[in-house]
């Protein structure tokens, strides 16, 4: 078993929303939960997010908003942790008392977009976000903002992230709460391993046989815990590292594609406007704007 940590944040009644900004060598704190909501967004970095029941890589412009009492972890990728001075973990962390607005919430109609929301929230959900759009400006407005402002903002925050339409739930619907997580290492083993090697050709084959699974055991094992196929987590994590590339500029979306694992440009194209609901270079240039 994995154990949990209950995490007590510096939030009441009389100080309700806790917003800052991040700047970390990499992610530390562990598996752990809190009696608030939780937005996370990362502005600079990669790794994955272990969520309740399930393991969501992560990248540049990824947007989270966990529930109360929603055990999570986020993690960095190895490289991270050798003291490469070029990468750092940036972004923006929000926390909110889980009561906030509560009535206004709860009644009257013009919130019961954020009421869907927040119920939703308690299994966890990620939002795949463009650098620069409206939802992301708001976020990063927010360790800046006091007083009625970030109250305001934050009611707007919500209602933004009720309406977006790429929104994806993380954890099983069957996940209970914060009863511990049954887990002995290996899926960490397995996504940290993914992490390392993701740029060259994988086997199913070996990626089973490092799980010590034949391929079918190992593919209903890997979609229990991650809530995704390998081949999808693995164009996850290919598809992220594209868009750090793309970000970097200094390479051609044909480089790109044979350096982040494709084997052919047109297969990236293909799956890379798939996930990002754009096409590289449309990508590239909504970033240097």
């Amino acid at each position: 078993m994995r154990q949990v940590i209950n995490e007590k944040l510096p939030i009441s009644e009389y100080n309700p929303i806790r917003a800052r900004a991040i700047d970390y060598d990499h992610f530390t704190y562990p598996w752990h939960f809190h009696g608030e909501y939780e937005i996370v967004y990362i502005q600079e970095s990669r790794g994955q997010a272990f969520v309740g029941s399930a393991v969501e890589p992560f990248w540049e412009g990824h947007l989270f908003l966990f529930g109360p009492n929603l055990p999570h972890c986020m993690q960095s990728d190895p490289a991270y942790w050798k003291g490469d001075p070029t990468l750092r973990v940036k972004g923006v962390i929000i926390q909110f008392e889980t009561d906030f607005m509560n009535h206004s919430v709860a009644n009257y109609p013009q919130f019961f977009p954020i009421k869907n929301l927040l119920e939703a929230s308690r299994m966890g959900l990620s939002f795949p976000t463009n650098p620069g759009d409206s939802l992301t400006k708001l976020v990063e407005q927010m360790p800046s903002t006091r007083g009625m402002g970030q109250v305001i903002k934050l009611l707007t925050l919500l209602q933004k992230m009720a309406e977006h339409e790429g929104r994806i739930t993380l954890s099983s619907p069957t996940f209970q709460g914060i009863l511990p997580l049954a887990t002995d290492g290996k899926i960490e083993k397995i996504t940290s391993y993914l992490c390392n090697a993701y740029t060259r050709s994988i086997s199913l084959d070996e990626i089973a046989s490092l799980a010590s699974m034949n391929p079918t055991a190992f593919c209903r094992y890997f979609k229990e815990h991650t809530g995704k196929t390998f081949k999808q987590y693995l164009i996850d994590l290919r598809v992220g590292y594209a868009c750090k590339l793309l970000s970097a500029g200094t390479l051609n979306v044909s480089q790109i594609a044979l350096e982040s694992g494709f084997e052919t440009v047109a297969h990236f194209n293909r799956l890379f406007r798939r996930l990002m609901g754009l096409t590289p270079t449309e990508y590239r240039h909504q970033v240097s704007k």
